[in-house]
C-alpha cells in the first residue's frame, strides 16, 4: 500500500510540465511569427519607397526624399539610398518585437527603375 501512496500527485507534476512546455513553444511561435510579420512590413515598405524614388527621378524630384516620405508612411524610415542614373535602390528598417530579448530591427531593400 505505502507504493500507491508515493504516487500520488504523479500526474499533476507531469501536467503541469507539459503545460509550461507548451507554453514555451507558444510564446516562441509568436515571437516568430512577430519577426516574420515585421519583415514583411520593411520588405513591402522598402519596394514601394524604391519605386517612389524611381518615380521621383523620372519627375525631377528629390528621389531619396520621396523614398523617405513612402517608407515613412509605410511603417518603416529609410537608412540608405543611392542613385544609379534613373536606377534607386534603398534600404529600410522597421522596429522589431522585442520579446524575450530580442531587440533587433529588421531591415529590407530594394531597387527600382524603368525596365
Amino acid at each position: 500500500m505505502t507504493a500507491a501512496r508515493d504516487a500520488r500527485g504523479s500526474a499533476s507534476l507531469f501536467a503541469i510540465s507539459c503545460l509550461a512546455v507548451l507554453l514555451l513553444v507558444g510564446a516562441a511561435l509568436g515571437v516568430v511569427a512577430a519577426m516574420v510579420r515585421a519583415h514583411r512590413t520593411a520588405q513591402s515598405a522598402a519596394d514601394l519607397a524604391a519605386l517612389s524614388a524611381a518615380t521621383a527621378v523620372g519627375q525631377g524630384r528629390d528621389p531619396c526624399a520621396a523614398g523617405a516620405a513612402t517608407a515613412a508612411d509605410n511603417g518603416a524610415r529609410l537608412v540608405a539610398c543611392s542613385l544609379a542614373g534613373r536606377e534607386a535602390s534603398v534600404r529600410v528598417e522597421v522596429t522589431g518585437p522585442h520579446w524575450l530579448g530580442q531587440s533587433a530591427d529588421l531591415g529590407a531593400e530594394a531597387r527600382a527603375g524603368p525596365g
